[in-house]
């Protein structure tokens, strides 16, 4: 048996537990700084509230019975994906899982099935590196299904070499942003069908050190710089977060908007930094830990329109879920208005959504 499927699901709570988690009163003076830390270094909003400082740990038993959704999960072949959408599986909902290539999906529900027999799983083939096969499986996605309960926009590629989206855009801001911008317009209707449908968008602490350069989107004039395209690329997630929750709210939608990232865990994500991969034993949390933040964003039903959930531990490293600020950055609402129509722009989908 796999460790993945050793621990998907598991309360969770002493095989990641950090051994200076038992040091009681230095673990609780760095629960209580960590998010005030946290913001000093990357210049984030306001805290979250006392009373969630305070919670017990947020984990697998507390996702409501999710018996009679239908859910997406982009990226759902591996690391948190593969973990999110067994999850949901697990508690009844019915998961397409949308994968790139069809042998690693097949195997990803079979994995699945290893720990959830009855699961209710479909598999299709999607290549966020193209939009025309966004388009595609929308489609296609459309004309099989009446309405969507849940989008998880997961998928993403971190600091590849140089590269291209089919359409030409860096391939981490087509990926990351614009395809997830695409699929989501083109799958609105069915959201909206809903009648409580949701979209999570999986974003990262690594936006800390993104920047979005409308004038260089693509990284052609300044030179290619991978993490900090990767920063963009994150950054713009929850931009594009926050203007959509503000338009569906203009326009009277219930359509949710929420957002999460997974601290640092370790994940085929993360193959072309060695350095990360290096620590991943010291740090890295699991990928069904990490999951934890992405599950919460889809079924805490709390949740608001733009609520932004991650590791409640040191630095939003490791830990349990819990609402966190989002960026400074992320707060521009002309930055993110100005991507809303860039986006529609690049990518030809519009939304009809009231500016």
């Amino acid at each position: 048996m796999t460790a993945s499927r050793q621990c998907r699901n598991a309360p969770l709570e002493a095989p990641v537990t950090p051994p200076w988690r038992h040091w009681s009163p230095i673990w609780r003076f760095l629960r209580m700084t960590s998010g005030q830390a946290f913001r000093s270094i990357q210049g984030t909003t306001a805290a979250p509230s006392n009373r969630e400082t305070f919670m017990a740990a947020w984990t697998f038993d507390n996702i409501p019975d999710q018996t009679g959704r239908k859910a997406l999960v982009t990226g759902a072949n591996s690391g948190i994906g593969l973990e999110t959408a067994g999850a949901l599986a697990k508690k009844g909902a019915h998961v397409t899982l949308a994968c790139r290539s069809r042998d690693k999906g097949e195997a990803a529900m079979s994995d699945i099935r290893a720990s959830t027999p009855r699961a209710r799983l479909d598999l299709q083939l999607l290549d966020l590196a193209d939009l025309l096969d966004v388009a595609s499986f929308a489609e296609r996605f459309r004309a099989a299904n009446d309405r969507l309960d849940l989008l998880v926009c997961n998928a993403g590629v971190m600091t590849p070499p140089a590269s291209k989206t089919k359409q030409g855009f860096e391939l981490q801001l087509g990926v990351n942003h614009l395809a997830h911008f695409a699929l989501t317009g083109a799958l609105l209707p069915l959201l909206q069908a809903s009648q409580a449908g949701r979209v999570v968008a999986v974003s990262s602490t690594g936006a800390a050190i993104g920047k979005m350069d409308f004038d260089d989107l693509n990284f052609e004039r300044r030179g290619y710089a991978a993490v900090r395209a990767y920063g963009q690329s994150k950054l713009a997630n929850q931009l594009f977060v926050r203007e959509l929750s503000r338009r569906l709210r203009a326009s009277g939608s219930k359509v949710l908007v929420t957002a999460a990232h997974p601290g640092w865990t370790s994940t085929n994500l993360q193959r072309t930094n060695w350095w990360i991969r290096a620590f991943n034993p010291i740090f890295g949390m699991k990928p069904a830990q990490g999951a934890l933040p992405s599950l919460r964003a889809a079924t805490d039903p709390n949740a608001k329109g733009a609520d932004y959930f991650g590791p409640d531990g040191l630095f939003q490293m490791r830990g349990y879920p819990k609402p966190v600020p989002m960026l400074e950055r992320a707060m521009n609402d002309d930055a993110a208005a100005r991507l809303w129509r860039v986006s529609e722009e690049l990518t030809g989908v519009h939304y009809g959504l009231p500016a």
